[in-house]
């Protein structure tokens, strides 16, 4: 079985191509015109073992926010078409990752039930073109998509990249439990039924 996807997502203020394939190699080509965005992005494929294509244009003489926006909406379909009916995943996963000063702990379920919480410091607004504020927006977005809770807490940090990037990161890895087969798991893993 192959859980991958293919999203195009198209309006007057972008166009977005997202491939993503969960049983990847960690591989990423991005380019989306938001060079840190494309960086993090490149995180999310690395640390999650993704296979993923994003090619993005979108309004960046407006600023960045509909490009991010519109890729994150996109990559969190492509998550939640890629995992199907989501048989004979852990469903869960969690991860704490350091990076120097900064320590993020993650948690996700994915639940079937878009859900957020995101606690970080403040941090200094603009990190090259990319403005901070755009970081629980982006998972904001990739939530809504993807419909899944998940749980971001900044525990250290004083460093506005390690920050967002220790982010991405420790949501890479507990998607990357959370997304494999677990070969004592018949089904789907809820009393349910579905998720």
């Amino acid at each position: 079985m192959s859980r991958s996807a293919r999203v195009q997502r198209t309006t007057k203020e972008s166009d977005v191509l997202v491939e993503l394939v969960i049983d990847g190699a960690g591989t990423a080509e991005v380019d989306t015109g938001v060079p840190f965005f494309d960086h993090m992005l490149a995180q999310l494929g690395k640390h999650g073992g993704l296979d993923l294509v994003v090619r993005t244009t979108g309004d960046l003489d407006v600023d960045a926010h509909h490009t991010v926006e519109d890729t994150s909406l996109a990559v969190g379909q492509a998550l939640r078409e890629a995992l199907g009916d989501k048989a004979g995943i852990r469903r869960y996963g969690d991860a704490l990752v350091p990076l120097d000063e900064t320590l993020v702990r993650v948690a996700l379920d994915l639940s079937g039930r878009p859900y957020l919480v995101h606690d970080e410091p403040e941090i200094v607004e603009l990190i090259g073109s990319y403005d901070t504020t755009l970081t629980k927006h982006i998972f904001e977005s990739i939530v809504a998509e993807s419909r899944i809770t998940l749980h971001v807490d900044v525990l250290k940090g004083r460093n506005a990249h390690h920050v967002v990037e220790a982010q991405f990161k420790a949501f890479a890895r507990a998607l990357r439990t959370a997304v494999e087969i677990d070969p004592r798991v018949v089904g789907v893993p809820s009393t349910k039924g579905s998720l």
